[in-house]
């Protein structure tokens, strides 16, 4: 039987096949070296996001300070209104006492004005913590103000003309001389954690915040949890397939594309103007983040439901059971670890949602932390908004470092999904 020739086109040996071979090669080759360059960049990109947010902000997490050791006076600080004492005189002559020489009066103004401001509020908690500090004496670590702090920090420089720093010659001298007899330190600032918003950098703090975006994250995990999944389930597993579920569906996907400004919109024109709920609560807040956090929810836990294979839901049916029981009994349990997942990215989403809070007033400043879900109160990102606004030097880094607080949240939560993932997952 004669043989049958193959065109050159054809014949895989060729020189033509070769090249071909060789360009389908470079260009797998080229494809791989732009998804290396692209997560690179994305790396890349991160790293000098940290770094910069590191550089400008890990100075807000140490304080610089002088111990103080104050008599509290029965004659300054009556026992019978506590409030009401003059602490003020009590710090500021503690201060003068770590500084025993002649001043003048111009002198002395400069000395006192490298004592934080707030330094006397710190010894009123003290003692109205502890009336029976009335009498005595004691120690507290008294912040110095923000000038002699940045100075201190190095980002006031020295070696630049007086007129053009926050910190005269006068104080750099009564500084080192604070230096060099071992009073000056730079503790953790654990009142970046534990210490409401101030208008003193040095005092400023985060807990306010902390708790507002705690409280507002529980209202929203305990509406958008259920109803997310409940609506979910029925989509999925009960609706019938029709015009009226694919209207849904669409715009269940359309609400998840929605500007989250919008939802502020919608929470100031509903919750505080026709309801007329507490402006600047956690509760209102809570509820405007929970409308944005559904469609998330609602998305992941479909998708996780749309994952049990098939043979479950058969084999259930098969020995009799319910849909509602193959559904709660088999299908919802092995899909709850992509439910779970999809609803903590989707409360980490809100955790950094800043424009529906500000729409509500939880930009508001707030001296203390909230005690309710109807006291005012911000959260982490309006406090993060309000300190970048703020013109005092302090607040640069302080604001740096409410980022970097924010990512360790947003950080946290991720990981917990990724674990709670692992975990619980079963594979076929």
């Amino acid at each position: 039987m004669a043989s049958i020739s193959m065109p050159e086109s054809h014949d895989w040996l060729s020189e033509s096949a070769r090249q071909r071979v060789q360009r389908r090669h470079a260009a797998d080759k080229r494809m791989r070296l732009y998804g290396l360059a692209a997560i690179g960049l994305a790396i890349g990109l991160l790293g000098v996001l940290l770094v910069s947010l590191i550089l400008s902000g890990y100075t807000a997490f140490v304080q610089t300070k002088v111990p103080l050791q104050v008599t509290v006076s029965p004659e300054q600080v009556k026992p019978d209104n506590l409030e009401r004492g003059n602490y003020r005189k009590l710090v500021r002559d503690a201060f003068l006492d770590l500084m025993p020489v002649e001043m003048s009066r111009s002198e002395q103004r400069d000395y006192l004005s490298m004592l934080s401001s707030g330094a006397p509020f710190l010894l009123r908690d003290r003692v109205l913590a502890d009336p029976s500090l009335v009498g005595q004496t004691v120690e507290i670590m008294a912040p110095l103000a923000d000038p002699m702090d940045q100075f201190h920090k190095g980002i006031i420089p020295r070696d630049v003309p007086e007129e053009q720093r926050r910190v005269n010659d006068v104080q750099i001298g009564y500084y080192d001389q604070l230096v060099a007899e071992g009073l000056v330190s730079t503790p953790f600032n654990w009142a970046l954690f534990f210490s409401p918003d101030s208008r003193f950098p040095e005092l400023a703090g985060l807990a306010g915040a902390l708790v507002g975006s705690f409280y507002a994250l529980l209202v929203c995990f305990l509406i958008s949890f259920p109803v997310g999944i409940a609506a979910a389930i029925y989509l999925e597993e009960f609706a019938r397939k029709n015009r009226w579920s694919d209207l849904i569906e669409v715009n269940i996907n359309n609400l998840a594309a929605v500007p989250s400004v919008v939802f502020g919109l919608l929470g100031l024109a509903v919750f505080l103007g026709f309801f007329g709920l507490p402006r600047s609560a956690p509760l209102v807040g809570g509820m405007v983040l929970s409308l944005m956090t559904l469609p998330t929810i609602i998305i992941a836990t479909r998708a996780a439901l749309k994952a049990v294979p098939p043979s479950i839901r058969e084999a259930a049916f098969g020995i009799g059971a319910s849909r509602h029981q193959v559904v709660t009994h088999h299908v919802l349990p092995l899909a709850l670890p992509g439910i779970l997942t999809g609803t903590i990215i989707g409360l980490a989403q809100a955790l950094g949602e800043t424009a529906p809070l500000l729409l509500i007033g939880m930009n508001a400043f707030i001296t203390s932390a909230p005690g309710g879900l109807t006291d005012p109160a911000t959260a982490l990102p309006t406090q993060i908004f309000i300190w970048a606004d703020s013109p005092e030097r302090g607040f640069v880094a302080r604001t740096s470092a409410a980022i970097l607080v924010l990512i360790g949240f947003l950080i946290i939560m991720n990981a917990i999904a990724i674990f709670l993932r692992q975990k619980l997952e079963r594979k076929w």
